[in-house]
Parts: C-alpha cells; sequence; structure tokens
C-alpha cells in the first residue's frame, strides 16, 4: 500500500546538535530530553502534497461540524453529565448566564493512516498543544532538505487571529500553568511573536486574573488593568483545582473579555461525546467515519478482546490509553482498575491499525496534527513513536510537504 509519507534522511551528528540549539534560543524549545531520548527527531517526515491537500480539507470539514457541534451542545444540558465531566464544571456550565465569548477558535486534529486510509484518534478542542514545534522545528529543517516546505507557521498565524480588531494598546493576557516548562515555553514564544505584532502579551496563571463586572483584569506592577483577550493555555478540567475567590467560572460563563478557548470547549473535548452522537440533531459525517466506533466500557470486551482500547474521557498527550500490547503491567492494571471503577469517566474505542514507517531509526508510527484557526488550516504538528501508541514518550517530527515533482 502506498504511504503518504516517508521519513528523510538523518542529519549528521554536528548539523543535529547545530539544530537543537537553535530551536532552544530561536524558538523556545527548552524540553529537549525525556530520560535517554532526545524529543526532536533528527529527520522530518515528508508529506505528500495531494495527501496533505486531503487531509487539510477533511480537518476543515471536522472543524465545520464541530463548531455546529458545540452550538447544539451549549442547549443540550441534560447531555453534559454523560461526557465524565467534573462534577463542579458541570454544575458552572449549567447556570444561566451567559456563555463566554470566543475569538480565535483553535483546535487540532490528529490523523493516523491505516489500511482503511485517513482516521483520527482525537480532537485536541480545549487546550492543544506543540506550538513551538510546529512552528519552528520544519523551518530549521527545511533547507536540508531541498524540495520539500513547512506548512504554515501555525505560531505566526495565531497571534494575527488574536490581535485581529483588538482595541490599541490593549494587553492579552496569556494564561497557563507557569511552573511547567514545555507551558512556558509555548506563552514565551507567542508572547514573542505578538509583539511583534505590536501587542502587550502578559504571562499570568489563572490565580493572577480577577474579575470585575464580568471583565477580566490584571495587577501590573504599579496598577490593575483590564485585559482585550485572555489566551488559556491551562485545561479546563483543571480549572476547579484554583480557590473559587479566582473567579475561574468565568472562563465558562459571565465573562465579558473574550478567551482563546472558552472553557466550554470540554464538551467536545470529551472522548465520551460520541456516546451522545445519536441523539443530537447535528449531522457529523466526518467524524463518523474518521473516528472509530466508540461505546461504554461496560458494554464491550475490552478486557479480553484485543480489537478494543479504552481511554480516560478528559485524557491528554496520549495519557491513560489502554492499549495493553504498549503498556507495562503495572500501568495496564491501573487502567484495568480505574476503568472498572469509574465507568462513566472512560470510553471504549475500536482500535484502528496505524501502518508503520520505515525511518533511520526502525519502524516508526505517525501521528500528524492538523491545526484548524476559526475553521481554516493554521499549521501541522507531527509525531512519531516506535509503538502505536502516541504518548509523552512520543518524539517531536518536523513536517515537510513535498514538491509534487
Amino acid at each position: 500500500m502506498n504511504l503518504p509519507w516517508k521519513a528523510g534522511a538523518s542529519l549528521g551528528r554536528d548539523e543535529y546538535q547545530r539544530v537543537r540549539r537553535e530551536a532552544i534560543f530561536r524558538y523556545h524549545k527548552w524540553d529537549q530530553q525525556v530520560g535517554d531520548v532526545a524529543t526532536l527527531c533528527p529527520f522530518p517526515l515528508i508529506v505528500r502534497r495531494a495527501a496533505w491537500n486531503e487531509v487539510a480539507a477533511l480537518a476543515e470539514i471536522l472543524a465545520e461540524e464541530t463548531r455546529m457541534l458545540e452550538t447544539e451542545l451549549a442547549e443540550r444540558p441534560e447531555t453534559w453529565s454523560e461526557l465524565g465531566l467534573p462534577a463542579a464544571i458541570v454544575r458552572v456550565m449549567r447556570d444561566k448566564t451567559a456563555l463566554a465569548p470566543g475569538k480565535a477558535r483553535l483546535i487540532r486534529f490528529d490523523f493516523h493512516f491505516t489500511p482503511e486510509g485517513w482516521k483520527i484518534s482525537e480532537a485536541n478542542t480545549d487546550v492543544p498543544g506543540g506550538w513551538n514545534e510546529a512552528t519552528g522545528y520544519p523551518v530549521l529543517l527545511a533547507p536540508f532538505y531541498p524540495g520539500n516546505e513547512p506548512v504554515a507557521k501555525f505560531a505566526d498565524g495565531y497571534a494575527q487571529a488574536l490581535a485581529e480588531n483588538l482595541e490599541p494598546g490593549a494587553a492579552i493576557a496569556l494564561v497557563h500553568a507557569t511552573a511547567y516548562t514545555d507551558d512556558r515555553q509555548a506563552m514565551v514564544f507567542l508572547a514573542e511573536k505578538l509583539t511583534g505584532l505590536g501587542v502587550r502579551p502578559c504571562l499570568v496563571s489563572p490565580e493572577q486574573i480577577e474579575w470585575k463586572d464580568g471583565r477580566a483584569h490584571i495587577q501590573t506592577d504599579s496598577r490593575r488593568e483590564p485585559v482585550g483577550l485572555i489566551v488559556r493555555y491551562f485545561p479546563g478540567e483543571w480549572l476547579p483545582n484554583l480557590r473559587r475567590q479566582s473567579g475561574w467560572p468565568h472562563f465558562f460563563r459571565s465573562s465579558l473579555t473574550p478567551i482563546s478557548n472558552p472553557a466550554m470547549a470540554l464538551l467536545s473535548q470529551s472522548k465520551r461525546l460520541p456516546l451522545i452522537w445519536d441523539r443530537l440533531s447535528t449531522r457529523l459525517p466526518a467524524w463518523r467515519k474518521l473516528l472509530p466506533e466508540c461505546a461504554e466500557p461496560d458494554a464491550v470486551p475490552w478486557e479480553t478482546d484485543a480489537s478494543w482500547i479504552v481511554k480516560p474521557a478528559l485524557g491528554r498527550v496520549g495519557s491513560g490509553i489502554g492499549l495493553r500490547e504498549c503498556l507495562p503491567a503495572r500501568e495496564w492494571d491501573e487502567i484495568h482498575k480505574q476503568a472498572r471503577t469509574r465507568p462513566g469517566h472512560w470510553v471504549a474505542q475500536k482500535r484502528f491499525h496505524a501502518l508503520a514507517l520505515s525511518s533511520p531509526e526502525g519502524e516508526v508510527y505517525p501521528c500528524l496534527g492538523v491545526y484548524t484557526i476559526d475553521g481554516r488550516v493554521a499549521g501541522a504538528y507531527g509525531r512519531l513513536a516506535p509503538r502505536p501508541l502516541i504518548d509523552h514518550q512520543a518524539r517531536d517530527v518536523a513536517i515537510l510537504i513535498s514538491d509534487p515533482s
């Protein structure tokens, strides 16, 4: 079967070390090591242009379906308790106040290639990451692979969408978990892009946001001032861990300050969402075709039948995925225990078989993450793993698009 991509030749040692240093200083890619493994692949994933055009078109169709889906979900509170969301969040979402307004709606769809063609493992609709790697690493590798080019620079396009129609002099609050290096590096990188557009970014934790009459403010060195926009790089399900006095419910409702993304995105982030599709009026042909069949964990034999896996409803970065053949016994036992104890916070999903790719480091399994901003493709984030499980151990790979000639 013809694959839609190939691995490029590996960089030489000196070239690779030089590229890694540039990734640190030009693109703020600081977390370059996980244990003994370098996180940046020394070769690119080269995608055929026709294949990229196909997957980009699919991502935009999915984004439009997701927009319609979220519009309906916001008016269907009777379904929310089935999505495995924290009870505190469901209570806040049921408030009758207006939804928090959005701007620059950001989603990333994760594609895999199988014998049946493209499939998606999930959509990151709440807080998709990979910004630095998706923007900078392809630019650094492209000169070594003539005839191939990077996709659009994601962070540049995102910064422009955020800055559009912003009041002159208004600040943008970049809200994130300030203690995490991988979160901080994304915010520093985006802040640099915004500054270049004449916008004033403020890097803050969610605890530093104060709300007055529905508007977000931050405390600067000299005064408290309103912000024109919030960029939320803080997972929605973490918000209830903050003090109630912090005003975290405003990320869902009653904010007058636009947010990218409003925390109501958790409704479509839940992996249990397909379980309620049949009760919705929104038609989802692309979602139904590309996402594998899903079921309640109690309804299928996922413990003994390898054609099923389990996932936590709000899992991220591949964490907690019950793909038994890829897991140590202790990790599988913990997943088994959690899924059996709290099945309403898990989902069973029919397994697809991603096709392996030959690379300079042996067989690998690629994942092609496609970003959309307000429904339009805005970049790509690649990861590779030596096993068919894309989790925190997967490596970042530069995505290059091949010239048709």
